[in-house]
C-alpha cells in the first residue's frame, strides 16, 4: 500500500490561452510542503510551452498571469512561495484581452 501521509492532491484549473497548452482541469499529486513554485515546476515539466506562457524569466511570472489559491490571488499571499494544502484549488489564467 502506498504511503499517502506525505503527499497532497491539488486541483488545477487553467483558463483562456493557458488551455491551449494544458488540460482545462487536472489533479496533481505533490509532496507535503509543496508551494506554488513547486507546482509550477511540475506543470511546466508536464506541458511543453507552458513555461513560456507564464514566466518571463526563471521564477518571474509574466505580468498578465494570475494565480488563485482557493479564490485568493497568490500575489497577496506568499506569491510563488505560497504553501499548498491537500484539496486546494489552484486557478491559472491571464486576464481577458479586448477593447
Amino acid at each position: 500500500m502506498t504511503d499517502t501521509r506525505n503527499r497532497i492532491t491539488i486541483t488545477v484549473k487553467s483558463f483562456a490561452t493557458l488551455r491551449e497548452v494544458m488540460d482545462a482541469q487536472i489533479s496533481v499529486d505533490l509532496p507535503t510542503g509543496a508551494t506554488i513554485r513547486s507546482l509550477l515546476a511540475e506543470l511546466t515539466g508536464r506541458y511543453q510551452g507552458l513555461g513560456e506562457l507564464i514566466f518571463v524569466a526563471p521564477d518571474t511570472l509574466r505580468d498578465f498571469v494570475n494565480i488563485l489559491k482557493n479564490g485568493r490571488n497568490v500575489e497577496f499571499l506568499g506569491r510563488l512561495d505560497t504553501s499548498l494544502e491537500d484539496g486546494d484549488l489552484i486557478a491559472l489564467f491571464p486576464p481577458l484581452a479586448g477593447g
